[in-house]
């Protein structure tokens, strides 16, 4: 059941980027209702599955969804 709520966060996580790739941290964690670390955790794993990838400074940087589906 614990790894169905992750997929679940995990693709919220992902809608939510798509829609606005400059979201933050925080807002996500207010979005979804988890801590900011839990955010932090779902996106460091998508980061190490190359799905995601931060573009950016800091303040002004965006997020990525890469597009795996073509290969």
């Amino acid at each position: 059941m614990p790894q169905k709520t992750a997929q679940k966060t995990t693709q919220r996580i992902l809608s939510l980027i798509k829609e606005n790739s400059q979201i933050t941290r925080n807002e996500l964690a207010k979005v979804l209702e988890i801590s900011p670390d839990g955010v932090k955790y779902h996106l460091n794993n998508l980061k190490r599955q190359g799905i995601l990838k931060r573009v950016g400074r800091r303040k002004e940087g965006r997020w990525l969804v890469e597009d795996n589906t073509s290969r």
